[in-house]
């Protein structure tokens, strides 16, 4: 389990823009690197096209991890947008949680969008720090 994940402030930025130009839907994908460090973020498609709830389209997620094992990368994280709010895990993001993985929640605030991330694990959510670099 990751004690933290760090990104760059440009990743945050690709997965805000990502998430933006999807509302009022969720939006979600990957987040891919080595030793927490995370190297790229993978826009993916929700194939549920909901507000509520997202579902990776499946080819283009075989496709993504196809890419990040060319790369050399490791799986470090899902992120998806909760874009009525909060940053929080829900029951339904526990129950679906498939890949030991940090998964990374981004919601609008008064002060611009949060990002934070959780470890699922055995119906258990545990916040773990995003650490934003630059």
């Amino acid at each position: 389990m990751n004690e933290t994940l760090i990104l760059s402030s440009h990743h945050l930025t690709e997965m805000i823009c990502h998430v933006e130009r999807h509302l009022p839907l969720e939006a979600c994908g990957l987040l891919a690197g080595r030793n927490g460090r995370v190297e790229a973020v993978i826009p993916v498609t929700n194939a549920l096209s909901s507000p509520i709830r997202f579902r990776m389209d499946p080819l283009e997620q075989l496709r993504a991890f196809e890419w990040i094992d060319e790369q050399g990368l490791d799986l470090l994280g899902i992120f998806h947008s909760h874009p009525a709010g909060p940053a929080v895990v829900s029951a339904i993001d526990i129950a679906e949680a498939a890949y030991p993985v940090v998964h990374v929640i981004l919601s609008p605030g008064r002060e611009g969008w949060q990002a934070r991330g959780f470890w699922i694990e055995a119906g258990q959510a545990r916040e773990v720090p995003l650490c934003i670099e630059g």
